[in-house]
């Protein structure tokens, strides 16, 4: 299940719910270009999932980012 959220610390797997796109922190591109996080999360458009795992976001449609989760499906 997804929960809002405006923080890193909510877990390592945070959604984008405006794009309905999935990060993984461990693996972020910080690059400008990259998956901009920080911008997302104080948009107020961040989620966590619980659990907290990248197939659980899957789950519940969100997309993996192309940047730092291999798959998206755009």
């Amino acid at each position: 299940m997804a929960f809002d959220t405006a923080s890193r610390g909510s877990g390592r797997i945070l959604g984008n719910k405006n794009k309905k796109e999935v990060h993984d922190q461990q693996k972020e591109d910080t690059r400008p270009s990259g998956c901009q996080i920080d911008e997302f999360l104080k948009a107020g458009h961040g989620v966590y999932f619980r659990p907290d795992t990248q197939q659980q976001a899957n789950s519940e449609r969100y997309d993996n980012c192309a940047k730092c989760l291999a798959g998206s499906r755009r």
